[in-house]
């Protein structure tokens, strides 16, 4: 049988993973009025619940007298790692770009990869069965990224597919009309363009290591695909180390993907994805050999982390109350397993404190792993992301990225105001009738704490992506900050109408009567750029005085609500976010009043001299 194996690339939301459903199905996975669900290779419950893949997932699809490899590669650029370790793996990609959306930031930064491996492209324009599409400009403005890229002569002779996923329609003509039900023509362009495996069924063995998972039964499983030999379960195999070290071990279990499942085999072949398991400790970039032939390829490089938190345990004095893993020494195993499956995290402990500084591509990245421990029953207290700064050439450096905005013609004036006190620099700006495009290169600082006021200034109709571009020298000053002051409890217990009543004037709130309080937690946020100590537990006093009107019921504004990523925006460097499984909370570093303004002072006083 016929090998083909190749990734699915793409800007986040541009449809990879309903596209392998309508693959999956075309090619007969499913058996007739059986009932499947969406998305079928995002497994994890946040991947579900997003609609976003957070976690490269493989499966293989049998199509006529071949076996198709596929790869589903995160869109969303905190998850690039996984997409450049993924070139290692395939011989083509196939590019989704959204005919309404076009090319984003994250098509860029995936094509990119893809062209630096030499990986042989197909483009598939997905979702054409929406309104107000320009095919002919998108297929423009692909052409002009493959340039912009520096593509050579011999990938610029690209294919293009045109696909509805949603629909489980197909074709090779951009003419709409000619839309057919099932994938069939999709298929036969991978068979057709994508070249089979450069693989040596013949030679002593030889897989690199591109993705790791992790199991509780057998520790971590190196993911990639044979370039020569074979193996099979129980071989006695040597692994050449990133060190430049090696080591000898016995191959207790092999897995491919079928579909959504994981299957065990005895033996796999050249040209074959598998999954290796019989190595504690195996990392990504290592190559297993066969013991008497020890030919290590290539290292595969990976992009070091840009974006760093601390995670601490819980020191509210609700601490306990929701969780069931509080400690430090639970804190710190789960942080450590999370290194063994995600090779683009660090986690280091902070010495005589039980506090870690962890470290990862971005605020979707660690959002994701604070979510996780969260909904696993953990308790903690993370400080605002901040980005890490790095000396080159004795020069103090800061991480850029490439910012594109959509929004409503009317938001542009605003958005240009706030994204320009940023430090960021304009690169284009392309109006539409209705919307404006903007395009900036800002340092990552600018854009902690954006989102959320982005999405407030384009009433929710705008749209923002960005990717990691390079590092550049610091620019001094506060970048991204937050300039407003906030509401912080003065008192622990449980708010009152009242109380919120006679508060609400001062700002807007982010709690509700009768939420449990605590001194130091922060319940709104000040319309002024300093912050306000509040009493928001207070009752109003009962009299024996009876009055002869009515007492009229309290009408209260409704509060602001505050996702976890709108809260680790919202806070600024002296505040903490509390996570527990069933809440989490804004509050200040110091909880004590008195001891906070005492703080304060001093600081100010500091920054004056």
């Amino acid at each position: 049988m016929k090998t083909r194996n190749i990734a699915l690339i793409a800007h986040v939301d541009h449809g990879k993973t309903t596209l392998v459903d309508q693959m999956l199905k075309t090619a007969g996975f499913f058996k007739g009025g059986e009932d499947t669900p969406d998305r079928l290779l995002d497994t994890n419950d946040l991947e579900r619940e997003r609609g976003i893949t957070i976690l490269a997932k493989t499966t293989s699809i049998f199509y006529h007298d071949y076996k198709i490899n596929i790869v589903d590669t995160p869109g969303h650029a905190d998850f690039g790692g996984e997409v450049e370790r993924i070139m290692h793996m395939v011989d083509g990609v196939l590019l989704l770009v959204d005919a309404f959306e076009s090319t984003m930031p994250q098509t860029r930064f995936v094509l990119k990869k893809a062209l630096e491996a030499g990986i042989k492209p197909i483009v598939v324009i997905n979702k054409v069965d929406r309104a107000n599409i320009n095919i002919d400009k998108v297929l423009d403005d692909v052409l002009t990224l493959f340039i912009d890229l520096g593509a050579p002569d011999e990938l610029l002779d690209y294919k293009v597919v045109y696909t509805s996923a949603i629909k489980g329609t197909c074709s090779l003509s951009p003419d709409l009309s000619t839309q057919k039900p099932g994938m069939d023509p999709l298929f036969e362009t991978i068979i057709n363009e994508i070249p089979e495996p450069q693989a040596d069924e013949n030679g002593p063995l030889q897989l690199q290591v591109a993705l790791i998972d992790y199991n509780d039964y057998v520790g971590r499983i190196g993911i990639g695909t044979i370039t020569r030999g074979h193996i099979h379960v129980n071989d006695l195999v040597s692994i050449a180390r990133n060190d430049g070290s090696t080591k000898t071990f016995r191959v207790l279990k092999l897995f491919v993907t079928q579909g959504i499942k994981r299957i065990e085999i005895e033996e796999a072949h050249a040209g074959d994805i598998i999954a290796v398991a019989g190595l504690a400790d195996i990392n990504v970039g290592e190559t297993i050999c066969a013991t008497d032939c020890i030919e290590p390829l290539p290292p595969i490089s990976l992009d070091e982390p840009t974006l760093q938190m601390t995670f601490g345990t819980n020191t509210s004095p609700f601490s306990g109350q929701d969780g069931k893993f509080l400690t430090a020494r639970q804190i710190e195993e789960r942080l450590y397993r999370e290194v063994q499956k995600d090779v683009a995290l660090r986690v280091e402990r902070v010495q005589n404190k039980e506090e870690w500084i962890v470290s990862g591509r971005g605020e979707l990245h660690l959002s994701i792993l604070i979510e996780n421990m969260r909904r696993e029953g953990y308790e903690l207290q993370v400080s605002k992301p901040q980005v890490i700064i790095k000396d080159i050439d004795g020069v103090k450096c800061e991480p850029y990225e490439d910012l594109m905005i959509d929004c409503p013609n009317e938001y542009v004036g605003d958005i240009m105001k706030v994204i320009g006190e940023r430090q960021s620099e304009l690169i284009n700006m392309e109006a539409g009738e209705s919307n404006t495009r903007l395009d900036y290169v800002i340092p990552s600082r600018g854009l902690l704490g954006f989102t959320t006021q982005f999405m407030t200034l384009t009433k929710g109709y705008g749209i923002m992506s960005h990717v990691y571009k390079e590092y550049r020298p610091y620019k001094k000053g506060p970048i991204g900050e937050r300039h407003i002051g906030v509401l912080v409890a003065t008192e622990t217990g449980q708010s009152t109408p009242y109380a919120i009543q006679h508060t609400e004037d001062s700002g807007t709130m982010f709690i509700e009567p009768g939420t449990m309080v605590y001194e130091g937690m922060i319940v709104g946020e000040h319309r002024y750029d300093f912050d306000l100590a509040v009493n928001v537990v207070t009752a109003k006093h009962l009299t024996n005085v009876r009055m002869s009107t009515r007492e009229l019921t309290i009408v209260l504004k409704a509060p602001r609500r505050m996702s976890l990523e709108a809260c680790l925006d919202y806070i600024n460097f002296d505040e903490l976010v509390e996570v527990t499984p069933k809440t989490f909370r804004m509050r200040k570093k110091i909880l004590n009043t008195s001891e906070r303004k005492k703080f304060d002072a001093h600081q100010k006083r500091d920054e004056e001299k």
